[in-house]
């Protein structure tokens, strides 16, 4: 058998670029023998081992039939005449399609060490077009390479809208669409992963609240790049550079989508977007079965959002409702999140990427003020049941009359 190192680790390492797997592919070799080689059978669709010792998975060469729609519609050969080329051929990208054999030479059939220089995302064949998944992974590989300069081959753009309008798409299962829609939320640029699949056609499919805020307009005076579907992608671009955190940027990417249900009569202006958001956050996050933890602080980033950009302005009442309704007490490290959310739809506008926005912090220090009132002495003052309740609110809302106060006072010395 002769054995290769295959995909993402030849890819990576030509790219100079971080990884941390390594797959092989295996020639000439059957299941039996691998077995005898005392490597453990995982794969069920098609033979996958674990190495005895590294525990790295090792394939074996394979040729694919489409026999059905979606991507699990496959019949599978993988006989010990499969040649590397042919294993090679039925892969996504070309910089997937490279081999490197035990003495590190490249194995190189469709031009992938070329389209790696030319920093081109290109399918190999039109095998590509029988998995619609490749359609997602492409979108997340130009998400992480897009700051290298990596662009998608105008061909397979076109090849990814004929799959879109042959409904391929709509095979997509939920779970499928958001492990690629998170991982690719994780990436260095994430709002490029939005970009392709709008650019072929797919993000109506997949996310038609979203799609739906491109060509909406916004006041120009507050938002100078006007199109909501753009400032929604510039806020995403802001949010990947304060925090990693999926959930954050997710909220993030959702927190305008009300503006997307706002009747073209009262175009440019959205008045109660945010509670109409709400709504389509919870349409959005239940068919692609999006985690709890995305969901509910995309929630709180929609609804709540305008009442951050105005904290400095909110009476003690509004403001201790406000933190309440965000579980900012229980759940400060939520409150960062939300403030990081907060700060990138303000930077999320044309010329503004890096404008001050103290309101996030003054959040927190209000919180913090908040959690700073003494329980226990209410305790041994006598307050139970409802009047403990009741004089907890009272002393809340004069620490944060206080905390206000202090705030202003010290705000117009600076000034």
């Amino acid at each position: 058998m002769d054995i290769y190192l295959v995909g993402g680790a030849v890819r990576d390492t030509l790219l100079q670029f971080p990884h941390s797997e390594s797959d092989w592919v295996v020639v000439g070799a059957s299941p039996a023998q691998m077995l005898t080689a005392g490597f453990q059978q995982v794969g069920k669709d098609f033979p996958v081992f674990l190495h005895p010792e590294t525990k790295e998975e090792y394939a074996l060469a394979r040729k694919e039939r489409k026999t059905g729609s979606g991507y699990t519609g496959f019949e599978f050969d993988t006989q010990s005449t499969v040649s590397l080329e042919d294993d090679l051929l039925r892969r996504d990208l070309t910089i997937n399609a490279i081999a490197k054999d035990s003495q590190g030479n490249l194995i190189d059939p469709y031009g992938g060490v070329a389209d790696i220089k030319a920093k081109i995302l290109r399918h190999v064949s039109d095998a590509f077009a029988e998995d619609p998944v490749r359609v997602l992974r492409i979108a997340r590989f130009a998400a992480r390479y897009h700051h290298l300069g990596f662009r998608v081959a105008p061909e397979t753009t076109a090849l990814m809208a004929r799959m879109v309008n042959a409904g391929e798409v709509d095979h997509l299962v939920a779970e499928r669409v958001w492990k690629e829609f998170s991982r690719a939320l994780g990436e260095k640029s994430p709002a490029t992963f939005i970009e392709v699949l709008r650019s072929c056609g797919a993000l109506k499919i997949l996310m038609p609240e979203l799609d739906k805020l491109f060509g909406v307009p916004q006041p120009e005076q507050h938002h100078p790049e006007i199109d909501t579907g753009l400032h929604a992608l510039l806020s995403l671009a802001r949010c990947a550079e304060l925090t990693p955190a999926v959930e954050a940027r997710f909220a993030t990417l959702m927190h305008d989508l009300g503006k997307g249900t706002t009747p073209k009569d009262e175009w440019p202006r959205h008045i109660g977007h945010e509670k109409r958001g709400v709504k389509q956050i919870e349409i959005l996050c239940q068919r692609l079965s999006v985690p709890n933890a995305c969901r509910d602080l995309a929630l709180s980033v929609a609804e709540f959002h305008t009442h951050c950009h105005r904290a400095l302005e909110l009476t003690p009442k509004v403001l201790l409702d406000t933190l309440q309704r965000l579980d900012a007490l229980r759940r400060p490290e939520r409150l960062t999140l939300f403030g990081y959310c907060c700060t990138a739809d303000s930077r999320g506008r044309t010329g503004m990427e890096a404008i001050a926005y103290p309101q996030a912090n003054y959040l927190t220090c209000a919180r913090d003020c908040v959690a700073k009132v003494d329980t226990k002495a209410l305790v041994a003052e006598g307050y139970k049941g409802k009047e403990f309740g009741e004089a907890l609110r009272k002393r809340q809302l004069q620490a944060l009359a206080a905390f206000i106060a202090d705030y202003r006072q010290i705000d117009h010395r600076k000034r």
